[in-house]
């Protein structure tokens, strides 16, 4: 099955997104969203940007599914385990100076990352005054990081990346085995607020001293980038963190001159300022 997609007609299909619904994808990489269009159409043997416009503008459900698709990311616990080491040693002192610490995982996906910063602060003793935001434009994928409940088979490969990442716990101390899922620990639950927030459209909501959006920025262009950040540098008190994936960057950001790179390797800064 061959699509092709014009410009003009993803343009009209955005906006006409945009009008109803209120979702802005209008500055979402072309590349990757042609992509995920495509494949979403192919699966459903939708032959043309046309009929996929009428139906999703008379089927919210469908709707809700081709959102599921432009925003779905693939996560795992402890994923890049270097990240967290740094984290770990040195990040968790800077914010255990804090009475009460705000954190924000923006695009949290299925909560994999809210999970393991939860266990990084539990295991340095902040946890019980944390407050973590974990916030996703995909409705079913915050669902699914509020259940905290995974394949019992992926806890092999998040062991090992919490072992690589300085954990020195048995793993299996935070989480139920039931069946084939692993229910995680309501203990690590209960300092999270799980929410819907699309970084596009809307606004900054508190101050944080930390705040993670790893691999989400590498869908958007350029202009979206820089609007986003911005929304992070405001949202962010003084001396506080901004974490990004391993290919993303603050290089051609208007506020590159205002963060401080505290490790390039692993995509940390923080905000320049007195306290």
């Amino acid at each position: 099955m061959t699509i092709s997609i014009e410009k003009k007609e993803l343009s009209e299909l955005l906006e006409a997104v945009r009008s109803l619904y209120g979702y802005d994808f209008s500055d979402y990489a072309p590349s990757s969203i042609m992509r995920r269009i495509t494949h979403f159409m192919r699966t459903r043997k939708i032959e043309t940007l046309e009929t996929l416009k009428v139906i999703l503008l008379d089927n919210e459900v469908v709707f809700e599914e081709f959102v599921r698709e432009l925003s779905v990311t693939v996560t795992e616990m402890f994923r890049d385990p270097s990240f967290y080491k740094y984290l770990r040693e040195k990040v968790m002192k800077r914010l255990a100076t804090y009475p009460v610490i705000k954190i924000w995982v923006a695009g949290c996906a299925t909560g994999e990352e809210v999970y393991s910063i939860a266990i990084l602060l539990q295991e340095a003793g902040l946890l019980s005054r944390s407050i973590i935001y974990a916030t996703d434009i995909n409705q079913r994928s915050i669902e699914i990081a509020r259940q905290g409940i995974y394949a019992l088979g992926q806890m092999k490969l998040h062991t090992q990346n919490y072992l690589h990442s300085g954990g020195e716990n048995e793993f299996s101390e935070y989480y139920t085995a039931k069946y084939n899922s692993a229910l995680i620990n309501q203990s690590l639950k209960k300092n999270i607020i799980f929410s819907a927030h699309n970084l596009v459209t809307d606004r900054s909501f508190n101050e944080f001293q930390l705040i993670s959006c790893r691999n989400v920025l590498i869908y958007f262009n350029q202009t979206l980038q820089t609007k986003v950040i911005n929304l992070f540098y405001e949202s962010l008190c003084p001396l506080g963190f901004l974490v990004l994936g391993n290919r993303e960057t603050l290089l051609f950001s208007d506020r590159k001159d205002e963060m401080e790179v505290m490790n390039k390797k692993e995509r940390v800064f923080m905000k320049r300022g007195k306290l």
